[in-house]
C-alpha cells in the first residue's frame, strides 16, 4: 500500500525554525521525485519545494528561496524540509507529494502555525 506520513509540524514563533518530515512506503522511493506542498486556511493547495530523485535538483517557490532547504534520504524513505526564519505567512498545513504512474498521492498533512 502506497503512503506518505508527514511529520513535525508545531506552533512555532516568527523567525523560529521547524524541520518536517516525509516517510514513505509501498514504492520505489529513491525512484520518485518528491514535492511539498502547503494550503493555509481559505487558500488553494501550494506548491512549496521540489527534489529530484538522487537529490541534482532542488526548486523552490520564490518566498521560500533562501529561507526553507529539501533535503532526501533514500536509506531511509525520507524527505525533509527544513524551515528557517520561519513567518505567519509560511502558516498552513504542508502536505507531502508525489505522482506514481500519473496517479497524484498525498500524505494527510502536518499543521505548522507561527505566532507570536
Amino acid at each position: 500500500q502506497v503512503q506518505l506520513v508527514e511529520s513535525g509540524g508545531a506552533l512555532v514563533r516568527p523567525g523560529g525554525s521547524l524541520t518536517l518530515s516525509c516517510t514513505a512506503s509501498g514504492f520505489t522511493f529513491s525512484q520518485s521525485p518528491m514535492s511539498w506542498y502547503r494550503q493555509a486556511p481559505g487558500k488553494g493547495r501550494e506548491w512549496v519545494a521540489r527534489i529530484s530523485m538522487h537529490s541534482t535538483f532542488r526548486n523552490y517557490l520564490d518566498s521560500v528561496e533562501g529561507r526553507f532547504t529539501i533535503s532526501r534520504d533514500d536509506a531511509e524513505n525520507t524527505v525533509y524540509l527544513r524551515m528557517n526564519d520561519l513567518k505567519p505567512e509560511d502558516t498552513a498545513v504542508y502536505l507531502c507529494y508525489t505522482s506514481l504512474n500519473g496517479q497524484d498521492t498525498w500524505g494527510q498533512g502536518t499543521q505548522v502555525t507561527v505566532s507570536s
